[in-house]
């Protein structure tokens, strides 16, 4: 089983537009909601694929009963540490070019016996787990070495995914992480340096390697993905299709990754497993994950080359 654990939840608000125009009025052409949240998107993408996965996480009294009941359309399992408040809205446009622009809400404050009682609850879920992954941002009031007291408590054979950036990443990687997936911003961000080549990018990889990655998997976008473990060194080329949103896609990656880690895939099956994901996941426009039949499609279509 693949434990997901989501500290920010958010209901994404995605809105269609034929063009953003700041400071004008715009016509939606088509708005969807998404309860959602990346961990959340990655115990959905796990399920997609027919793996067994489980959410944990903070949740809100206000709406969080949306996000079990999505949860549950999907045969995700959940429980939650319950604050009170609303979970917040992200509000995502998308224009016929495909651009995305993004405004982001902050979470409600969580209390200290709140953050002690998910300690808890992930130290006697993961126990019954293969794999602990925790993504995605934090909510007011917590510090981003929360990441790292979540890893410390999981059960010594649980493998241990983080997908965040910055100081979360930094303090994440203290526990020996199994597997790290930044995208090229995130990795610049988290060790202050630009990346230009993609010789830059795999050194940038071998310095999570050093901090305490055993995996590293970078998203490179519509350029597809590498990924190292500091002896071989990949690279996957995604295929090209029709982009009707990114939203999910990081996460779709590391639903796939996930499952492949758990079933003691190769390195480049690894890789090949994220790329079709996350290809998968920008084909849908307002979904926050994919279908197993386009995963599947992809996923035959892709070569990955040593490098």
């Amino acid at each position: 089983m693949i434990l997901t654990v989501c500290l920010n939840p958010c209901t994404d608000v995605t809105i269609e537009l034929d063009s953003l125009n700041i400071g004008k009025i715009n016509h939606v052409k088509n708005k969807t909601l998404s309860f959602t949240g990346a961990a959340l998107n990655v115990a959905i993408g796990v399920a997609r694929l027919k793996g067994k996965s489980h959410a944990t996480g903070f949740m809100y009294n206000e709406n969080g009963s949306l996000f079990e009941q999505a949860l549950d359309r999907e045969g995700v399992p959940s429980i939650f540490v319950w604050n009170k408040g609303r979970v917040r809205e992200n509000y995502k446009f998308i224009d016929n070019k495909s651009m995305l622009t993004e405004v982001n809400d902050v979470g409600e404050n969580i209390s200290q016996n709140k953050q002690d009682e998910l300690i808890e609850l992930v130290s006697n879920l993961s126990k019954n787990c293969n794999v602990l992954v925790i993504s995605g941002s934090l909510p007011q009031g917590i510090d981003s070495d929360y990441y790292r007291k979540l890893f410390s408590v999981a059960a010594p054979q649980t493998l241990k995914i983080a997908d965040t950036e910055g100081a979360k990443l930094l303090a994440a990687l203290q526990t020996d992480l199994d597997l790290v997936k930044p995208n090229k911003d995130e990795l610049e961000n988290t060790l202050k340096q630009e990346f230009k080549s993609r010789d830059d990018l795999l050194k940038g990889c071998y310095t999570l390697l050093d901090k305490g990655a055993k995996r590293v998997l970078l998203s490179l976008g519509k350029r597809g993905a590498i990924i190292t473990d500091g002896t071989k060194n990949y690279y996957c080329k995604s295929i090209n299709v029709a982009i009707n949103s990114t939203v999910g896609a990081g996460d779709g990656m590391v639903a796939a990754a996930a499952m492949m880690l758990e079933q003691g895939g190769s390195l480049d099956e690894l890789l090949r497993a994220g790329v079709a994901a996350g290809t998968a996941t920008v084909t849908t426009f307002g979904c926050i994950s994919f279908t197993k039949e386009k995963y599947d499609e992809i996923y035959s279509n892709l070569t990955v080359e040593e490098f």
